[in-house]
């Protein structure tokens, strides 16, 4: 799985770089067909958002999340696109 990691008003240090890669690395163990991930990360104001695309086979999956802390945001993030993969997961099972 590839991903690409790009950050808007904020510097992607490597401590952030190594968490999105941690948290996505496990998104596989629900779903193996995930072909490649765009993260974004941006700064608006007082808050911090994490929003990503998932390409999948069948399709793209695209969740959002905001926080006043990137590592949560980027938490909240992953939960929504654990969700999401399986209800795409249980959609293909059900074909």
């Amino acid at each position: 799985m590839q991903i690409n990691l790009s950050g808007h008003h904020i510097e992607i240090t490597d401590a952030l770089r190594d968490y999105v890669t941690t948290k996505f690395d496990k998104l596989e163990r629900f779903f193996e067909h995930i072909n490649n991930v765009h993260v974004v990360l941006n700064v608006e104001k007082l808050q911090q958002i994490a929003e990503a695309t998932l390409h999948v086979n069948n399709g793209e999956i695209h969740a959002k999340a905001d926080s006043e802390n990137m590592y949560a945001a980027i938490d909240a993030l992953t939960d929504k696109l654990i969700k999401q993969l399986t209800k795409h997961k249980e959609k293909m099972n059900s074909h």
